[in-house]
């Protein structure tokens, strides 16, 4: 067959528009998520030997606590074994890099308490439904930014590893909530030092229920926080409005000693967060928070790995000092639980550049939480291993985001963001604020000090 000249440019425009953008999955792709995976794309089944038990439902909705503390739903649980330095190489092919490393620098306290699996994700039947029709009109742009997708998972049957990382991103926590919290950096010597005492206010455009794709305007994440201790930041605050194009994310700051709002230049990627004083970057946030555009992003593959799960046990005690213990938290208060988790590796585009020359994320199957992470220095060193625990939320339902932050391995500094101990309310469900509540008039109003 002979090709004419016209025929062979319009094929090569056809390539590169096939190159640029990732295409949404098949209809009989999708329809996987009403047999053999679960509604978010987990696998439905469990593992072969049965440690990892099939899904069954997730968390089923139930009221809050009047108290406004978290329960455990799972605290009649029996405690299957422990991990310590001792015993490591013998689950050493279920532990990330990360933990293995915390076991050598830590031998005499770190420790893995393994319970079992819970298969606790869900989400509300319109979340569920989202996710299905995301699964056959969402795409990736070139630029690594979703397209078409709503109010569900976006990339349920992911193709990429950017698609993974769009999807914890996105994950489900809520339409809106608000939080008291502490945060603490953890020094060489194993002190622990209080950066953050706040309160936050956090709302998801991108999950409003009375909404829709139409409406979205492409911010799917709205922060507003606001510092009372310690005394030196008291009354500092903080609004952040994150699209799904990174370079539409608009973020304001309010300098109590300047009493006015500055318009923060770079909200992106290794520049470091005012909200943890500066100690952790913008995009190592609940392990994986920024935009993706510095990395190249690759499915390594799904692996069963022990990592923090259900781990409701860390909100118990009434003081944020009974779960810190020096260099890592306080192992008695740590639920480790055996999951199916995708891995993904970044490494440093071309042309790019950060202070993570490679990286690599442990993203949960049926949550889609990046629960693990490691980075690696330029010299290819294993530098941070990052952490967030999945707390189960009943009145949600679903899986949400507790304690989070890293132990630097080479430094032995860390940080430990989102702790509720010392707090009275514990992740409280909301309905939306006004989007006026975001934006840096209301910082200069509420401005103190």
């Amino acid at each position: 067959m002979k090709y004419s000249h016209q025929h062979c440019v319009t094929f090569a425009i056809a390539l590169c528009l096939a190159a640029a953008s990732h295409a949404a999955v098949t209809p009989e792709e999708a329809a996987a998520l009403k047999t053999t995976l679960t509604p978010m794309g987990g696998e439905l089944a469990g593992n072969r030997d049965g440690t990892i038990p099939a899904w069954t439902g997730g968390l089923e909705a139930s009221p809050a606590s009047s108290s406004g503390r978290r329960a455990d739903p799972f605290a009649a649980d029996r405690k299957l074994y422990s991990i310590s330095s001792k015993n490591m190489a013998e689950y050493e092919g279920k532990l990330s890099e990360g933990s293995k490393a915390l076991f050598k620098k830590y031998p005499d306290s770190f420790r893995i308490d393994v319970y079992p699996t819970r298969r606790s994700a869900s989400a509300p039947r319109w979340v569920y439904d989202n996710t299905f029709k995301n699964a056959t009109r969402g795409k990736l742009s070139a630029a690594l930014v979703p397209q078409d997708v709503y109010g569900g998972i976006p990339f349920p049957i992911p193709k990429s590893g950017a698609e993974v990382m769009w999807n914890s991103l996105l994950m489900w926590r809520g339409q809106a909530w608000t939080t008291d919290l502490q945060a603490f950096l953890s020094t060489a010597d194993g002190q622990n030092v209080m950066t953050v005492d706040a309160r936050t206010n956090l709302q998801m455009p991108y999950y409003f229920q009375n909404s829709s794709l139409e409406k979205f305007n492409g911010e799917y994440l709205l922060a507003k926080i606001v510092n009372s201790g310690p005394a030196i930041r008291a009354g500092e605050a903080f609004v952040g409005r994150v699209g799904l194009d990174d370079s539409k994310s608009r973020t304001w700051l309010y300098l109590t000693g300047q009493r006015r709002v500055r318009r923060l230049p770079n909200s992106c990627c290794d520049t470091p967060s005012p909200a943890s004083a500066g100690v952790m970057s913008f995009d190592e946030i609940g392990v994986y928070g920024g935009s993706l555009e510095r990395f190249n992003w690759k499915i390594v593959g799904k692996k069963e790995m022990l990592v923090p799960y259900n781990a409701n046990r860390i909100l118990a005690p009434n003081k944020s000092a009974a779960v810190l213990s020096g260099h890592h938290f306080n192992p008695d208060y740590v639920r480790w639980e055996l999951h199916r988790m995708w891995v993904v590796e970044a490494t440093l585009a071309s042309g790019q550049r950060h202070t993570a020359h490679r990286s690599v994320y442990y993203v949960d199957e049926d949550s889609w939480m990046a629960v693990l992470g490691d980075r690696y220095d330029a010299q290819g060193k294993l530098w941070k291993t990052l952490f967030q625990l999945p707390v189960a939320i009943n009145d949600l339902p679903g899986v949400v985001g507790g304690p989070y932050g890293f132990a630097d391995l080479l430094s032995g500094t860390g940080f430990v963001a989102q702790l509720w101990n010392d707090k009275n309310s514990q992740y409280r469900i909301q309905p939306p604020l006004p989007d006026s509540a975001f934006t840096a008039d209301t910082l200069a109003g509420e401005g103190v000090r």
